[in-house]
């Protein structure tokens, strides 16, 4: 098992309830394809560098996890379609940083 961190770039015009959603999807799909969630951070609406798909801001959710191949195949099928997010990214680590949280709101 290696470790990731999969990042999700959802539309901005999504409600709370759908990108609640969209976080339990996600979570429980790693989970049921032998992957391990460790931890799931909420980036929030950020602005976005260039316009993808007619939108200038997306909602951005960070996931660390464990898994193997089956699991990332998994997470890239269900991406592409799911028409409620706009672009992701899944980096491979030897090891996770789970202490710092570079996007937490101050508060």
């Amino acid at each position: 098992m290696s470790f990731y961190e999969n990042t999700v770039i959802a539309k901005q015009d999504l409600a709370k309830s759908e990108i609640e959603k969209i976080k339990e999807k996600y979570s429980s799909l790693i989970k049921t394809s032998s992957g391990k969630v460790i931890k799931i951070e909420e980036w929030g609406l950020l602005n976005l560098a260039t316009k993808i798909k007619k939108y200038n801001k997306g909602f951005y959710i960070h996931y660390k996890f464990e898994g193997n191949n089956e699991t990332l195949n998994e997470i890239n099928k269900k991406i592409k379609l799911d028409n409620s997010i706009i672009r992701h990214l899944i980096v491979k680590y030897k090891k996770l940083d789970t202490k710092n949280e570079y996007f937490k709101k101050e508060g």
